[in-house]
């Protein structure tokens, strides 16, 4: 497992390295690099890399996750927070809606087969998207009107409202006892809790550390660990108790930054380093995700399925935006943002197989859901992010230099004491 780790490192920075020199983002990279050392291509990742690899994955989401908190101000959450809640249902609402409706005559399956297909392919990529919005918030880039922090906050919440509203179809369909208006009412509940409980932790750790002054490394190694303790204590207690554990992970960097800026930029500092490692073992791990027999099984109807689906899904955002301060460029840079899909669609792509035949029915559509979810992955994960870092660059305007100072004097002073 380590030799298979060690050589995804070493080829994963290479690779990082001449993508860049390309002008594409280097994520496509380590995505590409995945799928053709993975299990479904070159078989050259050890088995044992992939036993342990929704647990890697899971680690690099929750750094790029306190990352993104560590970037969100109250100021421009404050200025963006109705676009974020509009944004966070409606275009997965549009494209879930068209996807059921060209289900049947495009793919062959029922109504409620193709809403559960929808509902997996509605949701976007925090692992794609987050990452991005970070590197344009570091450079200022579309700071004043904060569309990367709007994008950023609306794809975390989007994940969490498209997981709930899948468990409540797909358990619909197998006949599963499930209460639906529990589960729906679950979504804003989970929300709402994991800000809550996001909010204490972080009021609790800055006085922790406020009061015993631990180094910067220290911190982070805190924060991480009862990070990885939210995510836990969220899959102990789905059914009684919703809880959006990553969008508390989010909310504890947030109180840290509105607490003390400087200990935020510090921190931050210090998962930025982390970052390097993980976004290699993130997306490369993704990668191996992905079956390409089971995605070309998809055929040119599944392609197309997906094609009209970011279409409805576009226009959704589209609408989303109208009446906002945002100009013509920078409204098509949110509808593109909103476009890659990766990692709910890895993660449950193939749950309705399981589904169904647990509940002892056909899983011939179940086949359909996972070749469609697979090839989403491979055709929207890394146009959509060459496409987000292309249209970024022409279109978001670089905030004055004074509102990043105090970050860049941060990571300047880490620089010099790499030891802390």
């Amino acid at each position: 497992m380590i030799v298979s780790l060690a050589e995804l490192l070493i080829l994963g920075i290479v690779i990082d390295w001449a993508f860049r020199k390309l002008t594409i983002p280097g994520l496509v990279g380590m995505l590409l690099l995945g799928v053709v050392f993975g299990p479904y291509a070159l078989q050259l990742v050890s088995p044992d890399l992939l036993d342990v690899s929704n647990d890697f994955r899971l680690i690099a989401l929750i750094v790029i996750l306190l990352r993104a908190g560590f970037e969100l101000s109250k100021e421009t959450l404050n200025r963006v927070g109705g676009r974020v809640l509009l944004l966070s249902a409606v275009p997965a609402v549009i494209e879930g809606a068209a996807i059921t409706v060209l289900g049947p005559p495009l793919l062959g399956l029922s109504y409620m087969e193709s809403a559960i297909l929808g509902s997996i392919l509605a949701a976007v990529s925090p692992a794609v998207v987050v990452p991005l919005m970070i590197r344009f918030m570091e450079r200022g880039m579309g700071a004043v009107k904060g569309i990367p922090t709007m994008v950023l906050a609306a794809s975390a919440i989007d994940d969490v409202f498209v997981i709930v509203v899948f468990s409540v179809l797909i358990g619909m369909h197998t006949g599963t006892s499930v209460n639906v208006a529990w589960k729906l009412a679950g979504i804003p509940i989970s929300i709402v809790l994991g800000v809550v409980v996001g909010v204490a932790i972080g009021v609790a750790l800055f006085r922790l550390f406020k009061h015993f002054d631990p180094r910067a490394t220290k911190r982070v190694l805190i924060v991480l660990g009862l990070s990885v303790l939210l995510v836990r204590a969220e899959h102990l207690s789905p059914e009684w108790l919703p809880f959006a554990s990553l969008i508390a992970v989010m909310a504890v960097g947030f109180i840290i930054l509105e607490k003390d800026e400087h200990m935020a930029h510090e921190i931050s500092a210090k998962l930025g380093k982390i970052w390097v490692f993980a976004e290699i073992v993130l997306f490369t791990m993704v990668g191996a995700q992905v079956n390409i027999e089971v995605a070309l099984a998809a055929g040119l109807m599944g392609a197309v399925i997906i094609a009209l689906g970011l279409v409805a899904r576009s226009i959704g955002t589209y609408a989303c935006l109208i009446g906002s301060d945002l100009n013509f460029g920078e409204r098509m840079f949110v509808v593109i943002s909103y476009l890659p899909k990766a990692t709910v669609q890895a993660a449950i792509g193939g749950a309705p197989i399981a589904a169904l035949a647990a509940a002892g029915m056909d899983t011939g559509p179940g086949e359909v859901i996972l070749a469609v979810a697979v090839l989403s992955i491979l055709l929207t994960a890394p146009l959509g992010a060459w496409a987000i870092a292309l249209t970024g660059e022409r279109v978001l305007e670089i905030a004055p230099p004074s509102i990043h100072d105090a970050r860049d004097a941060v990571i300047e002073s880490h620089g010099a004491e790499d030891g802390g």
